[in-house]
């Protein structure tokens, strides 16, 4: 087909709020959408085909009958599709959390572990988040502050702003804050492990389960330097302007601002995957043409070639 879009799965996790249902269109039954996940092929909530003759199956399915080929040869380097990516709404912060590398979350999880990249796709004034810690620190002085509510002393906190970009490697303490909405690009992976949930109780009136142990394992205890901006250039392209966000073994992510038309080359290498953030626009390729609203996805098989983008939006446009 080429170019698939897709329907988000939703996930209504207590700190999420109504943002995404209010300023990025996403039609839900749910009160609270915490997360709408965009590209993913991952069991816990694969996305929908919205198009085409795959109409209605899952992203998964689509995948399974138009072969590996559409993944590409960089694709197809990797043992399960390599990446999902997710809208995120805030209204309250996120529990402390780390995320395993891939050797420990195999050995452990028996699945990939998670790096990932955060867009600040807009916050609310004087937002942060926790990146990190803020001085070095011991596994023994990390879990006691875990055991006596004292971790966020040692948490680097962050304020951000919209176009913000913040790269997350394995093993890095951290917490989206309230009052932030974000583009999430990550590893194809659920792996989680909570340290700090600001004494919150779930759906069952429990505490949520906290793994310090499994933390302790993989937690950088360093802090880690970053001016939180995309890693690479501006470039002119047409009528666009292209920023390299972020990039590494399992992704590379722009942004783009478009006004009139852009044409990207959607080669053999990897699949491309489009969000917008802002506005509308068309993808047209070899004959098709697909609309992408504010809030919508889109995946383009590898191979496409050269695919068409008009109109007046921002986008992320993410690939392995």
């Amino acid at each position: 087909m080429g170019i698939i879009k897709l329907n988000p799965a939703y996930k209504d996790y207590l700190w999420g709020g109504t943002k995404l249902k209010e300023n990025f269109g996403k039609k839900t039954d749910l009160d609270i959408v915490a997360e709408s996940w965009e590209l993913s092929v991952h069991p816990d909530g694969p996305s929908i085909v919205a198009n085409g003759e795959y109409e209605g199956k899952t992203f998964p399915e689509y995948l399974d009958a138009a072969g590996k080929g559409v993944l590409g040869t960089k694709g197809n380097a990797f043992e399960n599709f390599p990446i999902l990516i997710k809208f995120i709404d805030a209204k309250g912060p996120l529990s402390i959390q780390v995320h395993p590398d891939n050797e420990y979350a195999l050995r452990v999880e028996h699945e990939f572990g998670k790096t990932e990249m955060w867009y600040i796709m807009d916050c609310d004034p004087g937002s942060f988040l926790y990146f990190g810690v803020n001085r070095e620190i011991s596994k023994e002085e990390f879990e006691a502050k875990i055991k006596d509510n004292t971790l966020l002393d040692v948490l680097k906190a962050v304020p951000v702003h919209k176009g913000d970009v913040f790269f997350i490697p394995s093993g890095t303490i951290h917490a989206i804050g309230a009052g932030i909405q974000i583009c999430e690009i990550q590893q194809n992976s659920n792996s989680t492990y909570r340290v700090y949930d600001f004494g919150r109780v779930g759906k069952d009136g429990k505490p949520r389960e906290l793994h310090i142990k499994k933390a302790l394992d993989v937690s950088n205890l360093s802090p880690i330097e970053s001016d939180f901006k995309p890693c690479g250039p501006t470039i002119k392209k047409e009528d666009a302007k292209v920023t390299t966000m972020a990039t590494c073994h399992e992704f590379t992510t722009y942004v783009a601002d478009v006004d009139g038309t852009l044409t990207w080359d959607v080669n053999e290498e990897s699949f491309g995957s489009v969000i917008v953030l802002d506005g509308s626009l068309m993808l047209e390729a070899n004959g098709q043409s697909v609309q992408l609203e504010k809030g919508q996805t889109a995946f383009i098989d590898a191979a496409t070639g050269n695919t068409t983008i008009t109109g007046k939006a921002q986008f992320i446009y993410a690939r392995v």
